[in-house]
């Protein structure tokens, strides 16, 4: 078993874990060093027992907060869930129909020929003026 020298408010320990554990013991340590730092800059020099108390108490009410979003979020992640399980049972809706009314063929020739009338006229007319 590892023996593993850890700093927590700028005092030594040394703490045995488990082989292949010593990252998790040296990021454990780092968390409750700065919540320790934290106290002695605030308070000053503290009997290490209770320094070691009041960053832990520090380290479980964050450690909390975070628990309780969590919750809050894997309460909204159920609903969602439910909401995309239920849209997906739904049946597919029928589709449409909609009906475009279409012109009819004569109607688009008589159109056609009313244009180019028109533009007989229009020529006409400049043919006049410009003489």
């Amino acid at each position: 078993m590892p023996e593993v020298k850890i700093e927590i408010g700028g005092r030594q320990f040394e703490v045995a874990c488990q082989e292949g554990e010593e990252h998790y013991l040296h990021s454990a340590a780092a968390m409750l060093d700065i919540e320790a730092s934290t106290l002695t800059s605030q308070i000053g020099r503290l009997p290490e027992p209770r320094m070691l108390l009041m960053a832990g108490l520090m380290l479980a009410d964050k450690t909390a907060g975070v628990q309780d979003k969590l919750k809050t979020r894997d309460a909204r992640i159920a609903e969602l869930e439910q909401e995309i399980a239920r849209l997906s049972a739904m049946p597919t809706p029928e589709p449409e129909r909609v009906e475009v009314p279409v012109v009819p063929a004569s109607v688009s020739d008589s159109l056609a020929e009313l244009a180019a009338r028109a533009e007989s006229l229009a020529g006409a007319l400049e043919d006049r003026l410009g003489a």
